[in-house]
């Protein structure tokens, strides 16, 4: 029953918030932002406390200003989504600005799958729609939510963008290497492991757990790999690239290790600059000792 609820309060939203003046919109859910940080329910204190092992020097005044800014980012990440399918071309372009974006562009004019492993930051939607504007075909995975309906609304919204969309499940990551095979993009957010099978990291100079897939296609495929990390600015998106090389020896697993670290660094690097567009409200840290700071 209640995630029933949750599916049509979502579907709800895509069709009503659509039709609400933009500044409205937006100033309800900064409004939500405020009310949810001053609940304080679950998922917002887990926030905190990654935020915490984020900024371990933040006074409390300080880390309650971050918190609140990064609710904010958060649901306006949810106020975009919900609105999104009104905004043209012509926006969705010129609310981008790319770093080193010849990292990507390259390797596709050149005929190499690339695959973009990026973190839960920014918009990463509004980053699929620039590059599949260009042309690119993008293939991403996704969470099989539920309900079902909730999920496939979810398929509807990103197929809309132009991208090809996989269920998360054990069949995906065949059809990822084929898609890069045959020169196209693969984007995938892996800054959480959801397999309860990844690669342990350190991550702020503690233990967690990031998943295996974008190290693994990268050295069965021959594909380029980078890093994204995506940041809001106050007009739309910025997108820093950074390329990873896959090491020349070792076995594969001491590869995988060496490229998902790689990884873990290059998203430490950017939340440490925007910590506030880092939306994780999940648990990433994987040692039991840490007390969330309340």
């Amino acid at each position: 029953m209640k995630e029933s609820l949750i599916g049509w309060v979502y579907i709800f939203a895509w069709k009503i918030l659509r039709a609400l003046p933009e500044s409205t919109a937006y100033s309800l859910f900064d409004q939500g932002a405020r009310f949810l940080v001053k609940r304080n329910p679950k998922s917002v204190a887990r926030l905190r406390s990654n935020l915490a092992r984020v900024k371990p020097e933040a006074t409390e005044s300080e880390m309650q200003a971050l918190l609140q800014d990064a609710m904010s980012s958060y649901m306006r990440y949810w106020c975009d989504t919900f609105r999104f399918p009104n905004w043209s071309k012509e926006r969705i372009n010129s609310t981008v600005t790319v770093t080193r974006e010849n990292l990507l562009l390259d390797a596709i004019t050149s005929g190499r799958g690339v695959i973009v492993s990026l973190p839960h930051a920014g918009n990463w939607d509004h980053a699929g729609a620039y590059f599949c504007l260009k042309g690119i075909h993008l293939v991403t995975v996704a969470e099989r939510l539920k309900p079902e309906r909730l999920f496939l609304e979810f398929l509807r919204y990103r197929q809309a963008m132009g991208m090809e969309v996989l269920a998360l499940d054990s069949r995906s990551i065949v059809t990822l290497a084929q898609r890069l095979r045959e020169g196209h993009l693969v984007a995938l957010v892996s800054d959480r492991d959801l397999s309860k099978s990844g690669v342990d990291v350190n991550f702020f100079g503690h233990p967690a757990r990031m998943p295996a897939g974008p190290a693994v296609l990268a050295i069965k495929t021959g594909a380029i790999l980078v890093t994204a990390f995506v940041n809001y600015t106050e007009r739309g998106i910025h997108i820093t690239f950074d390329e990873i090389k896959v090491p020349s020896e070792g076995t594969q697993e001491e590869k995988v290790s060496i490229i998902v670290q790689k990884s873990a660094d290059n998203f430490a690097h950017g939340i440490s600059k925007y910590p506030q567009d880092w939306h994780m409200l999940q648990r990433i840290w994987i040692d039991e000792d840490f007390k969330e700071r309340m």
